[in-house]
């Protein structure tokens, strides 16, 4: 089924909206959770997913149903795995990531990091005048939330390359939210 037959299940409230969503985008959204949570959290947070995506339609009209369904999944995901790791600090990718960016903007906690990585102009500005390699490592790193190793893996470039990559491109990051005043 096409997007926009989905959508107007959503604005007509029937509830084939979401077993339809389910069938397109499930395994999708299983991966977005999956990399944050692990497995045994990334259904329930899917499912979760769903019914945000049924309370945010209407009144959006979401184009793409997959990018604005994919926000919702990494979102709750990320409120999860800060939930589940209150009481600790480390060990896990997602915190290391969000560690990394934290330079960024400072006083902020992790959450509102991803939140403002997400819907912020400038960030998109950002990215785009990235070099298409800088851009790649800086996306697999902080959206997808993979380790140095995944990306090595993935790219064929050293841990090095990577890391001095990410570590460039935080910094301009940073100059480039200080100039649109966004930092504090």
């Amino acid at each position: 089924m096409e997007d926009e037959q989905i959508i107007d299940l959503y604005w007509a409230r029937n509830e084939d909206a979401i077993s339809e969503t389910a069938s397109k985008y499930g395994s999708y959204c299983f991966h977005i959770s999956c990399t944050i949570l692990g497995f045994q959290d990334a259904e329930e947070c899917v499912n979760e997913s769903y019914l945000h995506l049924w309370n945010a339609i209407p009144p959006q009209r979401p184009n793409p149903l997959k990018t604005f369904l994919g926000k919702i999944t990494r979102n709750l995901s990320l409120q999860r795995w800060q939930s589940l790791h209150a009481q600790k600090r480390g060990g896990g990718q997602v915190a290391i990531a969000l560690e990394e960016l934290e330079e960024c903007v400072s006083n902020s906690d992790s959450e509102e990091i991803a939140d403002r990585l997400s819907i912020q102009n400038a960030v998109n500005q950002f990215l785009s005048a990235l070099p298409k390699e800088a851009r790649i490592l800086f996306v697999l790193r902080y959206w997808h939330l993979y380790s140095i190793d995944e990306i090595r893996q993935r790219t064929g470039f050293s841990e090095n390359k990577i890391k001095s990559s990410l570590h460039r491109s935080r910094k301009m990051l940073r100059s480039r939210l200080e100039s649109e005043g966004i930092t504090i």
